[in-house]
């Protein structure tokens, strides 16, 4: 747009020039009046075309223009589009305020004395609101004047207070470290971190062969701990199994024991049972004998001339004095 208006400008300039040229051989006033006329009005255009060369300007997206008026910062901060400044004592000077991208690469020693070496991207952006002042004090050289070295310092300065082997594995905790060294020096000079990444991380032959030597003695240290546990839970199993084969074996023995108990019991009881019956026989019987051999025996005892008479049982029988007077001796 400004460009076009400038265009604009010359190009009148450039026609009045034509058109005065033609009005001096063509017109009828004099020619010494002529060329003074067209003079003057050359001279008007001219300067009004180089005003406006000088005094408009655009600030494109995403810059900023610092506003000098005769070589120094004014304070004043024009904002993207087109601006007007006094001509000739004032001009803009832009700088670009989005986010830029650094890479640079730090040689530092760990805190075991490790030598390491470091790729660090810094994405940063100047801030809006400071261009006067960044300008002022590093105009645009401050990559190479504070960038630069403020990334260098950082990394040494944390990568001290870590050893080798920390800074593999708490890369994340190291990164934040690094960000706020730089965010705290950086940001005193109008400058906003927006991330730090580190790219790479490399270090001696001889401790990455220590490393790695590390990796595979830790990988078969956990092979053997995974072993161990796998022996171990085998073992267990096995036990829990010839625990419960044991308890089984208790239960059945206690079981074969009761029944054995009950078996014999029962037995015991039946014996006891027959015993009694039979001893119960043998009194009864026992009687009887008695009965029958006393009576036997009575029977025997008697005097040869006492018959012995037989009688139905429930007989009832009684002697005649005929009987008794024919056995009477």
């Amino acid at each position: 747009m400004v460009i076009f208006i400038q265009i604009i400008i010359w190009v009148l300039f450039i026609i009045s020039l034509v058109a005065g040229g033609a009005y001096i051989f063509i017109g009828d006033v004099k020619k010494t009046n002529k060329i003074v006329l067209i003079a003057f009005t050359a001279f008007i255009l001219f300067v009004v075309a180089l005003t406006s060369t000088v005094s408009i300007g655009q600030v494109e997206a995403g810059e900023r223009g610092v506003v000098l008026k005769w070589g120094a910062v004014t304070g004043e901060t024009k904002g993207e589009g087109i601006y007007f400044v006094t001509p000739f004592a004032q001009r803009v000077h832009t700088m670009s305020v989005q986010t830029e991208a650094y890479e640079a690469a730090a040689s530092a020693a760990s805190k075991d004395l490790q030598d390491v070496q470091t790729v660090v991207t810094l994405n940063f952006s100047l801030d809006p609101g400071r261009v006067n002042e960044t300008y002022q004090e590093l105009r645009d050289d401050y990559v190479v004047r504070i960038i630069k070295p403020g990334v260098q310092e950082a990394v040494k300065a944390v990568t001290a207070k870590y050893d080798a082997e920390q800074l593999i594995a708490e890369r994340p905790a190291v990164k934040e470290a690094i960000q706020t060294v730089l965010t705290t020096r950086l940001g005193q000079h109008g400058m906003i971190i927006d991330t730090v990444n580190i790219t790479d991380f490399q270090f001696s032959s001889s401790f990455t062969a220590s490393i790695e030597a590390k990796v595979v003695a830790d990988q078969r240290a956990k092979e053997a701990e995974n072993k161990l546990k796998q022996i171990e839970v085998e073992a267990r199993q096995a036990k829990q199994y010839a625990e419960g084969q044991a308890k089984a074996l208790i239960e059945q023995a206690e079981g074969d024991k009761q029944a054995a108990i009950t078996r014999a019991q029962g037995e015991a009881k039946a014996i006891l049972e027959v015993a009694t019956a039979q001893a119960e026989a043998n009194n009864m019987l026992n009687v009887t004998i008695t009965d029958i051999l006393n009576e036997y025996n009575l029977v025997n005892n008697l005097s040869p001339g006492i018959n012995t008479i037989i009688l139905p049982s429930g007989s009832e029988f009684i002697l005649g004095p005929e009987v008794l007077s024919d056995h009477t001796p």
